[in-house]
């Protein structure tokens, strides 16, 4: 955390969410190490009895409507008995500032980057009472440098709304891990984080558990990669989809469709405007981790209108039609007026296709037939 009369490391986040959390983390009932424990209640709500995914059958004496009768862990608690504990939505999120205030005291360097760097300060004013809706969710990666070997792994970290007291959504990754090794890696994270109770941080838990224990995962891969008389080739499916969308324009959503596309090892292109068209390409895992990535949480006008996949035992670079992933920028005509109503210059698009060997799929996408300009 920062100290007396420090600025905070984040806008939206001042000193006093520290005092919010302070009786938290000192509260009794504190176990292994030192976490904060919160025990189980029994009964259910006296207004809602309910058992909505989220709220009472992931942490008993939570009601998923109200929390009325729960007054608790911070200042102006007066009640004694920790059995009448329930988590609103409102305590939760501001255990999640307190959270991250403490990351980003404990990486100063940019280690913690935001999906969206609003995200804490919308939460602050929802809790304020500055705005109704319910903000996003936090969403954030943490580059973690392990010393040995010396590898980097990238923590990628959600915090739905009622964490901590629901399940947080942890993904480990590293360029030096293979695809098994990568699932033994978060499955073992995932065993641990398991044993917190409801009301435990844990993401300051879960990246300790990674400096620990990923140096052995690290370790069986090498051992895996020395070379063997009897090995065989391995198999690899290498993939390219063609994505339609309506439109592509808003500025922030282009920015995470070519982030996607420079963190994962694809290549291919977003064309913008209207119609939006993306291409991918690369192994399966990592197109299908980039389509997931665009689509989440709820791009609804967009769809993969065409695949095409082969086997291969190399490193797929041979059947690559694109050297990295860009954004495609073409003309454009039509109403440039406030609802950006204009089309891109379809024209232009089939060149484009022609000249990396991609024709066939204009009449794929558009339903067209392409003309060429030979005949």
């Amino acid at each position: 955390m920062t100290g007396k009369g420090e600025a905070p490391r984040w806008p939206g986040l001042g000193p006093e969410s520290q005092s919010a959390g302070g009786s938290l983390l000192l509260r009794k009932g504190a176990s292994r190490g030192g976490r904060p424990r919160v025990p189980g209640w029994q009964g259910l709500c006296p207004r809602y009895p309910c058992s909505e995914p989220g709220s009472s059958e992931n942490f008993p004496d939570t009601c998923c409507r109200c929390s009325a009768h729960s007054p608790w862990a911070f200042p102006g608690f007066q009640g004694s008995r920790f059995g009448d504990m329930s988590a609103s939505v409102n305590e939760s999120l501001q255990l999640q500032l307190l959270e991250m205030e403490m990351l980003f005291s404990m990486f100063p360097n940019q280690e913690v980057k935001l999906e969206d760097v609003n995200a804490p300060r919308n939460i602050k004013r929802y809790l304020e009472g500055a705005r109704e809706a319910l903000p996003p969710n936090i969403e954030f990666v943490i580059t973690l440098q392990i010393e040995e070997p010396k590898v980097t792994i990238d923590l990628q970290v959600t915090m739905p709304h009622s964490y901590p007291y629901v399940a947080l959504q942890l993904f480990a990754r590293s360029s030096d891990l293979d695809r098994q090794q990568q699932l033994l890696l978060n499955n073992g994270l995932a065993s641990y984080i398991g044993t917190f109770d409801p009301g435990e941080l844990c993401v300051c838990a879960a990246i300790q558990w990674l400096q620990d224990n990923s140096a052995s995962y690290f370790l069986s891969r090498k051992l895996e990669q020395e070379p063997s008389a009897q090995a065989k080739p391995v198999k690899n499916t290498f993939l390219r989809m063609w994505i339609y969308s309506h439109h592509i324009y808003q500025q922030d959503l282009r920015k995470k469709i070519l982030e996607a596309g420079k963190r994962l090892d694809v290549t291919g292109f977003c064309m913008t405007g209207k119609p939006g068209i993306i291409c991918v390409e690369g192994f399966k895992e990592h197109c299908e981790e980039f389509w997931h990535t665009i689509r989440y949480p709820n791009w609804k006008h967009i769809s993969c209108k065409h695949t095409e996949s082969t086997e291969t035992e190399g490193n797929g670079k041979d059947l690559r039609l694109f050297h990295s992933f860009e954004e495609l920028l073409l003309e454009a005509h039509g109403d440039y007026g406030l609802r950006n109503d204009y089309h891109m210059n379809l024209g232009q698009f089939l060149e484009f296709l022609k000249k990396h060997k991609s024709e066939h799929v204009f009449q794929i996408l558009f339903g067209i037939e392409s003309k060429s300009s030979d005949s």
